[in-house]
């Protein structure tokens, strides 16, 4: 099939089974400000720090919870001892900052050396008394936000099990206790009535606070209670996951933790779009509220407002068409949005892609498509970025979505780009957050046109006559 051929249904393609993306150990930037009883300990080698240094950009004042474990030709050459050094390092860190879990983040360095962290970590954790997270995050085996997945896989082993008392179950359950601040314990029982009676539910995802309590309350709108988050904003908050627990994720990237709630802790996940975009959000709510028997309410009124209040932002990307080239797995849900919107999708490029936990996303991309009546984009996985380039040039996208090594070359050749890592920490999840993934969608675009009317056009045209 050529380049310029349109699909009728998802087709999936792998070209050359490598990944071109951000490092994943790059996932520390979100989750140590997410976990606030934490420490992050990342074991590698000088390079991994420079990149840290650079991708993190905080202030040496800021003393940040995360450090860097350098790797030196001793480690590397086995003359030295793991565990005692390890220990030492750990030993510094609870004097120092005393956290209530330190995580290990192995890197390509300790996959290499066949550094045994999970076996290491036991042992420590019971002399030094603080637990010990191991997670692998090395760009070996893993794209750019699949560092999360491998920490809240980790994390899902450490939640508590089988906490026979209410009030210490609502006592874990962070979000609860946050909603609930200074409130009397007569309102908080009235207004415990107005959920329906369903099995617990846990969400998975790292999103920033406002995230987490928007989300909350939207399914509390529908009689639907949230029994903890994964994770917590504290450690000692981990929330109670047992048998027969529904799990839902807010993010396409985290497959593993999926599997591993779903293998180890024997719970029942709930397969649905992600809350992206006004659409995945309504299509997020309604799936949970089927599998809890619930008839949502006053959710298509709800999806109508948001659109409404976007179209300023709307009219500027209707008819115009994207092109991903893949690098932090949030692309089949970001095209699907840039789809509902009016745009058109050359191709959504895509370092993994797991078709049973996206499955329902998939579905929704393909229905969306429909319903639109735009060409169903080709799904390339693991793509050759030299190829990509060639199907630019030859399909003339108005944007496309990249990673930061290509941005620059691609605007030098006259190609509108967009970063992919700005949609990755940007607060893109719910109803109310669909204006900023548009405000950064369209950024170039306005940049253009703003440009034009300066004369940037005229001006260029002169400089290329002289």
């Amino acid at each position: 099939m050529t380049a310029l051929q349109e699909p009728t249904a998802l087709q999936f393609e792998c070209e050359t089974g490598n990944y071109h993306t951000f490092c994943p150990i790059s996932c520390v930037a979100w989750l140590y400000q997410k976990i606030e009883d934490s420490f992050f300990l990342v074991i590698g080698t000088k390079t991994c720090g420079y990149f840290l240094q650079n991708a993190m950009g905080v202030m040496i004042f800021a003393e940040p919870r995360y450090a860097m474990a350098e790797l030196e030709e001793g480690d590397i050459s086995a003359q030295l001892n793991d565990y005692e050094e390890l220990k030492r390092l750990c030993l510094q860190i609870k004097r120092d900052r005393n956290p209530s879990v330190i995580v290990w983040i192995g890197t390509c360095t300790t996959e290499i050396i066949k550094m045994d962290l999970e076996g290491l970590a036991p042992k420590l954790e019971s002399e030094i008394g603080i637990p010990i997270v191991t997670a692998r995050a090395n760009g070996l085996d893993y794209a750019f936000t699949q560092g999360e997945d491998t920490v809240l896989a980790a994390m899902a082993h450490k939640c508590p099990q089988s906490v026979k008392a209410e009030e210490e179950k609502e006592e874990r359950n962070a979000i609860h206790k946050l909603l609930n601040f200074g409130r009397k314990k007569e309102d908080i029982k009235q207004e415990e009535s107005e959920y329906v009676d369903h099995p617990p539910l846990v969400l998975f995802g790292s999103l920033p606070d406002p995230v987490v309590t928007n989300l909350t309350l939207e399914l509390k709108k529908q009689g639907v209670k949230i029994s903890g988050w994964l994770p917590s904003k504290r450690y000692t908050e981990l929330p109670v996951i047992d048998e027969g627990y529904f799990v839902s994720g807010v993010n396409p990237f985290l497959s593993r933790t999926a599997t591993t709630l779903m293998r180890r802790r024997k719970c029942k996940l709930i397969g649905a779009p992600f809350p992206i975009g006004p659409d995945g959000t309504r299509a997020w709510i309604e799936k949970i509220c089927s599998v809890f028997g619930i008839q949502p309410q006053g959710l298509e009124e709800r999806e109508a407002k948001i659109w409404e209040s976007l179209e300023d932002y709307l009219q500027l990307i209707r008819g115009k068409s994207v092109f991903f080239m893949g690098d932090n797995l949030l692309e089949v849900s970001l095209a699907r949005f840039l789809i509902r919107c009016g745009m058109t999708c050359h191709e959504i490029g895509i370092p993994y892609m797991d078709k049973r936990y996206q499955q329902a996303e998939l579905a929704f991309l393909e229905k969306t498509c429909q319903e639109m009546g735009v060409p169903i984009p080709k799904i390339v996985e693991k793509p050759d970025n030299y190829n990509q380039i060639q199907r630019i040039y030859e399909l003339k996208p108005d944007l496309v979505i990249t990673g930061m090594a290509h941005a620059n070359p691609l605007e030098a050749r006259g190609i509108n780009t967009k970063w992919s890592v700005e949609f990755t920490f940007a607060q893109i999840h719910g109803f109310t957050n669909a204006r900023d993934i548009l405000e950064l969608a369209t950024r170039p675009l306005r940049r253009n046109n703003n440009l034009k009317e300066l004369g940037w056009e005229k001006l260029v045209r002169e400089e290329a006559n002289v």
